[in-house]
């Protein structure tokens, strides 16, 4: 009886020991998806006078995020977030009708904000038209949340900046 025992403790500590050790075994890239995985919920912002809201959801069995921008009035955009070896891969679906993917370079700190860079683009019938050539996330806490986006169109840059709260659920 004694010696079960003795294997069964040795056997949850070996157990206890290989969760830490996949815990541990993160990358820098996974960590800094999962800091932007606690994003999942509802925001709510405003831009030029129109309310936005953003959604996250994780999806792919946590292996994929996905934000959902909606504006009070206009479509909907959606841009997945994912991790790709050491660096991170944002696709956003915008309402221009193109697809601009953007990643960051490695990630060598997970808790910095993430700076996505054009990479390539779908749908995009002409290099004059309008299109995001980049974007970072700045989690600024757990409520608060900047994002910085940057566009071309016609040969001229520019750059749009929201900012989100993220909406607090009252006792049900």
């Amino acid at each position: 009886m004694k010696l079960i025992l003795l294997f069964s403790a040795v056997g949850m500590m070996a157990l206890v020991a290989g969760a830490a050790a996949l815990a541990a075994d993160k990358t820098k890239s996974e960590e800094a998806f999962d800091r932007l995985a606690s994003l999942k919920g509802e925001w709510e912002g405003q831009q030029d006078g129109v309310k936005i809201s953003l959604v996250y959801t994780l999806t792919a069995n946590g292996s994929a995020l996905m934000e959902e921008f909606r504006p009070e009035s206009g479509p909907v955009m959606v841009t997945m977030f994912t991790v790709d070896g050491d660096h991170l891969i944002a696709t956003h679906y915008c309402s221009a009708k193109n697809q601009p993917q953007m990643v960051t370079s490695a990630i060598t700190d997970a808790q910095k904000p993430l700076a996505f860079l054009l990479a390539r683009i779908t749908g995009l019938k002409s290099p004059a038209d309008w299109h995001n050539t980049g974007l970072t996330v700045i989690q600024e806490d757990s409520d608060h949340l900047t994002q910085e986006w940057t566009y071309q169109s016609k040969g001229k840059t520019g750059k749009t900046v929201f900012r989100y709260t993220r909406v607090r659920q009252g006792p049900s």
